[in-house]
């Protein structure tokens, strides 16, 4: 009896059960010597095990805000307060300076350890930019094409290599043409001074203008200024004689290429429109100094709208649209001034076209637009009529902007009324009474007019006490 007075409460219970919760045991992580939870002094730490079976658990790693290991701060020594229980080991817990303690922490550690785990400084980036960088070029573009025109064909060791690269460079950059072809006209004339160089020449110019569209209006601009300003004119004829010559070459065979296959119709749709741009742009300088165009043009692009309508399918009418759009104007006003009435046949054609072809529906909507346009004078605005000197009989806003005057009895009258001269009359001798003034009120006279000497400048006794009344009453709203 005296045994189980003398042990605490729970201690048997513990050792029997062994592995329970809270045994005795150490198997069962009690408490030794019978001292259970509720008898254990507060400030003790909990006692290692003694078994030499069990390990002690490895430490937590540090958390990665924390400082590194070099860098943590000394706390000074103090009242140590008894670990908690299940705490970590005082060597695997970071330490960390109470708040009476950061002003004795040196500012150097104290810095490198916030600023280490939460600034990142991002890297000085030195640019590479200077006054003195070569001049900026996009891509696809040769800053050698200026200079190499400049200096002449020295870079080139053919001539078709040159002239290949400067229709390349005016196909790319047409706004180059007015600077750069006085220079390039230059180069030629030093250079092409065989038939061989001059046919040559004009094989790459009418193969670059009917192998790429945009350039067919550039290339005709070419022509006519190369036509100008080439010197050489051997025995086979000068370059405009040459390229006339291989652009009927082309023309000879129109009727089998407006029938052929689609790339051969392709290719005979640029010659067209090639053409075209021939008839508006090469000038032709007469005897007389008279610039005129050339009339075998005007003829071959009759002949090819013949050939583009007889065979009715639809590029080939789109082609011929096209032509007379850019042409129709000037072939109309040529063929009027000959006392020809082709525009008519062609509009007709045009007209059966729409009626019996077996084109597409957008096709005959386009031939009826270009009917249309044909019919308001190809868009252009007519000419305004020679100046006449307006009068009452030709013009009847005449005497829109004549001067109003009035009568002694208010009445208003103008140059319009049919008594005008009589009451004009009136009014200039009701003007004999005020002979220095004029109708708007301007003083003649000068300085010292008796009669506006005359004239009181003193007011009214009425006027006076209303204007004194007046004043005093703005000096009372001013003040409030």
């Amino acid at each position: 009896m005296s045994d189980g007075f003398d042990r605490a409460p729970g201690a048997g219970r513990g050792r029997s059960r062994g592995l329970g919760r809270g045994g005795g045991g150490p198997e069962g992580g009690g408490f030794p010597n019978g001292a259970g939870p509720a008898e254990r002094p507060r400030h003790q730490p909990p006692p290692q095990p003694k078994a030499p079976g069990f390990l002690q658990p490895p430490p937590l790693r540090q958390p990665r805000t924390a400082p590194p290991p070099g860098a943590q701060c000394e706390v000074p020594a103090g009242p140590q307060r008894p670990p908690r229980p299940g705490a970590l080991p005082e060597q695997t817990r970071p330490l960390r300076a109470p708040p009476s303690s950061q002003d004795n922490i040196p500012q150097q550690n104290l810095e490198s350890a916030m600023a280490k785990p939460q600034v990142v400084v991002a890297p000085v980036l030195m640019s590479k930019l200077s006054a003195n960088a070569p001049e900026f070029y996009p891509s696809g573009y040769s800053s050698n094409y200026t200079e190499s025109y400049e200096d002449g064909c020295e870079d080139y060791p053919t001539l078709s290599e040159y002239v290949q690269d400067f229709l390349n460079h005016l196909t790319e950059q047409p706004g180059s043409f007015e600077t750069e072809i006085e220079q390039f006209a230059e180069t030629l004339n030093g250079w092409v001074t065989t038939d061989d160089a001059l046919q040559e020449l004009v094989e790459l110019i009418y193969q670059q203008a009917t192998s790429i569209p945009n350039f067919s209006y550039m290339g005709a601009r070419l022509c006519n200024y190369l036509s100008h300003h080439l010197t050489i004119s051997p025995q086979s004829g000068n370059f405009r004689q040459l390229l006339l010559q291989r652009c009927r070459t082309e023309y000879e065979v129109k009727d089998q290429a407006a029938k052929g296959d689609e790339v051969t119709r392709k290719r005979f749709h640029a010659f067209v429109l090639f053409l075209g741009e021939l008839y508006l742009n090469l000038e032709i300088k007469g005897t007389n100094g008279q610039v005129t165009r050339a009339d075998i043009l005007q003829v071959g692009l009759r002949e090819l709208l013949n050939a583009l309508f007889s065979n009715p399918m639809d590029d080939n009418l789109i082609c011929a649209v096209k032509l007379l759009k850019l042409t129709g104007s000037v072939l109309e006003d040529a063929w009027k001034e000959k006392g020809k009435t082709d525009m008519e046949e062609i509009i007709q054609r045009i007209e059966n076209v729409v009626l019996d072809a077996n084109c597409s529906r957008d096709v005959k909507q386009m031939l009826l637009k270009l009917v249309e346009l044909r019919s308001s004078n190809w868009g252009r605005v007519h000419a305004t009529s020679t100046f006449r000197e307006a009068t009452p009989e030709n013009d009847p806003n005449y005497f829109m902007n004549e001067p109003t005057f009035y009568t002694s009895d208010g009445v208003p009258f103008t140059a319009a009324d049919p008594d005008y001269q009589e009451k004009y009359q009136e009014l200039l001798e009701r003007e004999d009474f005020f002979p220095d003034y004029e109708e708007n009120g301007t003083d003649l006279s000068g300085a010292g007019d008796p009669y506006l000497d005359d004239i009181d400048d003193e007011m009214d006794p009425e006027i006076e006490e209303a204007y004194e009344k007046f004043c005093l009453e703005s000096e009372r709203k001013r003040k409030q």
